[in-house]
């Protein structure tokens, strides 16, 4: 396998350095952060002349460094290598196995020599609130699962067979060590079963296990598709699933979110200029974990296609929501239409469609129809399945191939 190049981390690593906060590396389990900190970032360093003397690299799960578990004996340690006045990066990986930890790191943040990187791979390090405790001086960045770009620049194969391996596998690293469809099905399904949903019970104290998961397989059925606690409790006791109302569902999302496994989309009336809180979208941070979960039955490509954009959008720094423009139709009255992704990003916006196909004029005005009534100057593009070449249509829509638009960082700007 070749090294896996993730520029996009080792920038914001770059961009933090030396910025008097501790830098929080989170995420999903198994995404690659310790990877980032050592070996990418700490070549980084090294290439860029500090001493290895000066780059103070523990990992805490290393039976040889046992006896640092002590906070105490962490602490005197790694103050012991600081000897002189110049720069020292102390990189941690799991630290969350030291008790009282975030103290330790807080001290650290006082050394005015010192630039403190940490990972930790705990209920509590895949938590969302990992932050705060660090009193206002944690620097978060989250590690997605591999890019498109990412995975195809990895893998041993052609552009169209790195694509469907990971539309169906997803993008963990390990899965492109992994060499039959049977090796890579089943570390996705033992990774979700013994490592994240053991994660979320744990430290949940979550009682309703069975609900747990059979939520989790309702999310994989409908990724892309408006729905919401009340409806999501409704199928559970259609099936004859009792003692499930929407505060357990509303509970139960709220861990799977805060453990990254899937994130809530937002619904917006882009007219209206106002948040509809009525339903919402649910995507998987991984592709692969959805199809796992499923056991690679459900495959509705326009589904997994979303999800996979939604993650690339996400993971390009913009906030996403789901846009809703309503229209008048003389037969019809009022009617909603959707957009699929409306993206921000400071003062940038952009309106995202997808679709499988705009092989003819009729499906060409479908798809254009939401953003040709949104009514303003903002970029507007249809990502479709196919291999095409970019084309403007006559309504001034960018249309692109989903391999383009994943493997150009800059595609929402041609």
């Amino acid at each position: 396998m070749k090294e896996i190049a993730r520029d996009i981390y080792l920038n914001k690593l770059i961009s933090r350095k030396e910025n008097g906060m501790i830098k929080v590396i989170t995420g999903i389990r198994r995404a690659g952060k310790s990877y980032l900190l050592d070996p990418i970032f700490k070549n980084y360093l090294l290439d860029n002349k500090v001493e290895e003397s000066h780059i103070i690299k523990l990992d805490l799960e290393e039976r040889k460094n046992k006896k640092y578990l002590n906070p105490d004996a962490l602490d005197e340690y790694i103050r012991s290598l600081l000897i002189d006045k110049k720069k020292y990066y102390i990189i941690l990986d799991e630290i969350q196995k030291v008790e009282d930890f975030e103290s330790v790191l807080n001290g650290f943040v006082h050394i005015a020599n010192v630039d403190v990187y940490v990972t930790g791979s705990n209920s509590k390090f895949l938590s969302s609130d990992i932050i705060t405790e660090f009193r206002g001086r944690g620097d978060e960045v989250r590690v997605y699962p591999l890019s498109f770009a990412e995975y195809a620049n990895a893998y041993k194969g052609t552009l169209d067979e790195a694509w469907q391996e990971y539309l169906t596998y997803g993008g963990l690293p390990y899965i492109l060590t992994r060499k039959t469809d049977e090796e890579k099905s089943s570390y996705l399904n033992n990774l979700f079963e013994t490592t994240y949903l053991k994660d979320i019970i744990d430290r949940n104290n979550v009682k309703k296990v069975d609900v747990l998961n059979n939520l989790v397989n309702i999310l994989a059925s409908s990724v892309g598709s408006l729905t919401n606690p009340t409806k999501l409790a409704n199928t559970f006791i259609s099936n004859s699933i009792k003692n499930v109302n929407t505060h357990i569902v509303t509970t139960y999302i709220e861990y799977l979110m805060d453990a990254f496994l899937i994130n809530k989309v937002e619904r917006y009336d882009v007219k209206g200029k106002k948040y509809i809180s009525t339903t919402s979208k649910y995507y998987f941070s991984d592709i692969g974990l959805r199809n796992a979960r499923l056991n690679f039955r459900q495959q509705e490509e326009n589904h997994l296609i979303e999800n996979i954009i939604y993650n690339e959008l996400v993971l390009r720094g913009y906030n996403v929501d789901v846009g809703v423009v309503e229209i008048r139709d003389k037969n019809k009255g009022r009617k909603q239409l959707e957009v699929d992704f409306i993206c921000n990003q400071g003062y940038k916006r952009y309106y995202v469609q997808v679709a499988l196909k705009i092989d003819t004029k009729e499906k060409n005005e479908q798809e254009s129809r939401p953003l040709n009534n949104i009514g303003d100057n903002f970029k507007k593009i249809i990502v479709v399945k196919d291999n095409i070449k970019r084309w403007i249509n006559e309504d001034g829509i960018l249309i692109i191939g989903i391999q383009e638009f994943l493997l150009d960082k800059n595609s929402l700007d041609l």
